[in-house]
């Protein structure tokens, strides 16, 4: 997949795409686009610190930080190298290694496993040491997806600043999005 484009490009691509780490993942369903004119996002007008410097790596890597300094959130980098801009992962569907993130989030119930970036990294064990690698090799394994599939777009969640852009996106019925689409 073609990482190296503006992440409101990639965002409803990577709806129904694979990811797996280390061998464990499943189906990606649900994702919110960030660029770097957007006030929610870490990169907003450009501004490189310590903890977003991977969002400026060539698109096609991943960057990864820590949410209210609990939860890691696994972001796939977009566009050219130098302009901030990133996907952030939501949710998947788990289909590979549920025996592991059964045991990694201590829950037994499937829509619970990655039904949120800090679950969904959780699951998949991802954390800091993640941020920067290139996704296009191990530990990751993206695979585009096969057919087509019925998207949903709407508002970003769990954010302040431009919750009302619709830069959200999911796979339509999917019983593993962190939260419904309005209808």
């Amino acid at each position: 997949m073609n990482l190296r484009r503006s992440p409101h490009e990639v965002a409803p691509d990577l709806i129904g795409a694979e990811l797996y780490v280390d061998g464990v993942g499943g189906v990606i369903v649900e994702v919110e686009a960030y660029d770097h004119e957007d006030p929610a996002g870490h990169g907003y007008r450009n501004r490189r610190t310590a903890r977003n410097a991977s969002m400026f790596l060539p698109g096609g890597h991943a960057y990864v930080y820590r949410s209210y300094g609990i939860h890691w959130c696994l972001n796939f980098v977009c566009g050219e190298e130098g302009i901030a801009g990133a996907v952030l992962l939501r949710a998947l569907a788990p289909v590979v290694g549920l025996e592991e993130m059964r045991a990694r989030r201590g829950v037994a119930d499937p829509r619970l496993l990655c039904s949120g970036p800090g679950r969904l990294c959780q699951a998949l064990a991802v954390t800091r040491e993640y941020d920067g690698l290139p996704l296009d090799r191990p530990p990751f394994d993206l695979r585009d997806r096969e057919g087509a599939v019925e998207i949903v777009r709407g508002p970003r969640i769990g954010i302040t600043k431009a919750a009302d852009y619709p830069w959200r996106y999911g796979l339509a019925g999917s019983p593993f999005l962190s939260r419904r689409f309005a209808a």
